[in-house]
C-alpha cells in the first residue's frame, strides 16, 4: 500500500473528507484497502447507485467523488486511487467530436464535467489505471480516443429498438456479445437483456477500440481496447449495471471484475 494513501497532503484533506461516500464507505488502515475515484458520485440521490453497486461486490472499498473538487485537486486525488469509474450523466458537448452545430439535439451540457473527465481519462491512462465507463462514461472515452456519437438516436438512426423510455427503470433491450471478448469472459453469456436509458450512442468507433456487444439495430453497447495484452483494463458499457438486478450476468459480475483489476493494480503499485 502506497504511503501517500495514508498520509494525504494537508492542503486537500478537507476536500478528501467531503468527497468520501460516508453513508456507504469508511476509511481504515488495512493493507488491502482500495480507493476508486468516481467522476461524479454525488449527490447520492442521483449518483449514489454507483458506490452502492461497487460495495455490493466489495464492502471494504472507499469511493471518492471527484466532481465536487477543483480540477487540480481531483487529478491529485486520482493519483491516490486504484481505479476510475466514469459514471453516467448529461450529454457530452458535441463540439468535442466536430458536431458543435448539433447542440439543439442535446440536453443540458456540463462543460465542467467534460473538462474534468477528459483530464481524468488522460491521467488514468498515464497511470495505467483500470477504467470502467458506464453510459456517458463509455461515450466520452470513445470521443477522447477519436470516435464520435449520434447526437440523438431517435432522429439520427433508423431503428425500432427503444433505447430510452419515460420510465427508465422499466425499459430494457437485448444485446449480443462477442465471444472472444472480456465481456463474454465476465458474463459467460453470448446474449442477454440490459436496461435502456440513453438517447445518444457511438456512431464512429475510435480506432484503438473494439465493439464487443451490440443491440439488434447494430448500435454499439460495449467496448474495450483492441490491444488487450499491452493496455490496462478498460471496459465500457452503454447500459446501467448499477441500476439492474445484481443476479443479471451483465451487472454484478462487471463490478466484481473491475474490483479484481483494481486490486491487481493496487498490489503492483
Amino acid at each position: 500500500m502506497r504511503f501517500v494513501k495514508n498520509i494525504l497532503p494537508a492542503f486537500f484533506l478537507a476536500a478528501f473528507a467531503l468527497s468520501l461516500f460516508i453513508s456507504s464507505c469508511s476509511i481504515n488502515n488495512e493493507p488491502d484497502q482500495i480507493m476508486i475515484g468516481i467522476s461524479k458520485g454525488l449527490p447520492e440521490k442521483y449518483y449514489g447507485n454507483y458506490a452502492n453497486w461497487l460495495k455490493s461486490a466489495d464492502s471494504t472499498i472507499i469511493c471518492i467523488d471527484l466532481y465536487h473538487m477543483s480540477l487540480d485537486s481531483a487529478l491529485m486525488m486520482l493519483k491516490n486511487c486504484d481505479g476510475l469509474l466514469l459514471s453516467g450523466g448529461p450529454d457530452v458537448y458535441p463540439g468535442r467530436y466536430d458536431q458543435g452545430t448539433d447542440t439543439i439535439k442535446c440536453g443540458p451540457i456540463d462543460f465542467t464535467r467534460d473538462t474534468l473527465e477528459w483530464s481524468l481519462i488522460s491521467e488514468a491512462k498515464e497511470l495505467e489505471m483500470p477504467i470502467l465507463g458506464i453510459c456517458r462514461g463509455l461515450q466520452i472515452f470513445n470521443i477522447y480516443h477519436g470516435g464520435s456519437l449520434y447526437p440523438d438516436i431517435p432522429t439520427d438512426l433508423d431503428t425500432l429498438v427503444t433505447h430510452r423510455c419515460k420510465n427508465t427503470f422499466d425499459c430494457f433491450h437485448h444485446i449480443k456479445v462477442v465471444q472472444e471478448s472480456s465481456l463474454f469472459k465476465i458474463s459467460a453469456e453470448r446474449s442477454g437483456i440490459v436496461n435502456s436509458n440513453h438517447h445518444q450512442g457511438i456512431h464512429r468507433l475510435a480506432e484503438s477500440l473494439n465493439a464487443i456487444a451490440r443491440t439488434k439495430d447494430g448500435l454499439i453497447e460495449s467496448i474495450e481496447y483492441k490491444d488487450l495484452e499491452n493496455m490496462p483494463f478498460f471496459l465500457g458499457v452503454q447500459w446501467h449495471p448499477e441500476r439492474m438486478e445484481l443476479e443479471n450476468p451483465f451487472s454484478l459480475p462487471i463490478a466484481m471484475q473491475f474490483i479484481s483489476e483494481v486490486r491487481l493494480y493496487d498490489s503492483n503499485h
